[in-house]
């Protein structure tokens, strides 16, 4: 797998699809392995260079002590998309993914387009992870196994028939987080990020084309926050997934992607 040096931080990352494709580069959210976007990746690399890291922390990327920065993270993308040689790139982050996308599009110049899932700007007015989504996040119960501390984790994540309806999936999801998510410790350090991160007042001047997709039932980055987004983007398309959840690029991956390769067939890299 191809690594780049940022700093003292080694970043592992993979490409998918043409080479001549232009470069789309998909962005994990908190303590998310590269797995996250298996359905995206399917969907795009047909016809775009998909480009997909390991944010630091997380798979094979090093895991350096924390706390992080949204600031460290969006570093982190700019040396790889330079490490390939890449000018420009479509950026598609997901929930702590989307504030690494802002930060990005904010700092450097290779940003063509936004497209963000499920994420925040962050700041004052921001609404918050509900306390009961915490609860169920942090109070595992103790005579739970690994296997058990994610499910119970990821459960406010989806709809409440997802564990029901697919087990097999719940299964391979399970697997895929025991083998590429962050640790315990690189999970707490992105977290910081997350608590610290507020674009809010800088968002009004970031002319980039941006798509925002979010589920109204989202329980862990509630609506109201892509709304803020909408708001405060000058050139924001906003789309919402009617009883959608914050896992809606698993749960609703079809929709996710007739919007995504809407959004990036309409918008070609010459003409940004």
């Amino acid at each position: 797998m191809p690594t780049v040096i940022n700093g003292d931080v080694a970043l592992q990352y993979e490409v998918d699809g043409p080479a001549h494709g232009e470069p789309v580069a998909l962005v994990e959210g908190l303590g998310y392995g590269k797995w996250m976007w298996r359905w995206q990746r399917e969907a795009l690399s047909d016809a775009y260079r998909v480009i997909v890291p390991d944010n630091r922390g997380t798979g094979d990327s090093d895991a350096p002590d924390g706390p992080y920065t949204i600031r460290d993270m969006a570093a982190d993308l700019e040396a790889v998309l330079a490490d390939i040689g890449v000018d420009r790139a479509h950026v598609v982050g997901a929930s702590m993914g989307g504030m690494i996308a802002q930060r990005y599009a904010l700092e450097y110049d290779r940003a063509a387009t936004l497209s963000l899932l499920c994420t925040t700007p962050g700041g004052p007015d921001a609404v918050p992870v509900p306390e009961e989504t915490l609860d169920r996040m942090f109070a595992v119960p103790e005579d739970a196994d690994e296997r058990e501390t994610i499910r119970h984790r990821m459960a406010p994540a989806v709809s409440d028939a997802f564990y029901e309806e697919c087990p097999d999936l719940l299964e391979r999801i399970v697997d895929w987080r025991l083998e590429m998510d962050a640790s315990e410790a690189a999970r707490a350090a992105q977290g910081a990020a997350v608590q610290a991160f507020d674009a809010s007042d800088e968002l009004g001047g970031l002319e980039t084309p941006t798509l925002l997709l979010h589920g109204t039932a989202d329980r862990v980055v509630p609506v109201e926050n892509t709304r803020l987004l909408a708001e405060a983007l000058p050139n924001a398309r906003l789309e919402l997934l009617e009883g959608g959840h914050h896992l809606c690029f698993i749960e609703s991956a079809s929709w996710v992607n007739d919007h995504l390769l809407h959004f990036l067939s309409g918008r070609p890299l010459e003409a940004v």
